[in-house]
């Protein structure tokens, strides 16, 4: 009796199927970056340094996130940071 016939096997139809609805769950999950301008990160460092979740230190030129205590020289990296781990501890379901 003859093996099965190797152009009925999907196996590797189902792997690259399980690979695409992986990324589609990646993509769902990430957060968008790439759409903060100077505007943009002016006003989200704003609203935080306002709740006090960002200290500006004149002196040093920096901007510290107090939760996570990472200092960032610019507003639009610092904006980014807070963006990304805001939905970070969103997805962790913990309260800030």
């Amino acid at each position: 009796m003859p093996g099965p016939d190797p152009h009925d096997d999907t196996s590797r139809d189902y792997e690259q199927f399980e690979k695409e609805l992986l990324a589609q769950d990646r993509d769902a999950t990430s957060v968008d970056t790439a759409d903060v301008d100077d505007t943009t990160a002016q006003r989200l460092v704003n609203d935080p340094v306002d709740a006090d979740v960002v200290t500006p230190v004149p002196e040093d030129h920096v901007l510290v996130h107090e939760p996570s205590g990472a200092a960032f020289d610019s507003t639009t990296q610092l904006a980014v940071f807070h963006r990304g781990w805001t939905a970070g501890r969103d997805a962790d379901g913990e309260d800030e």
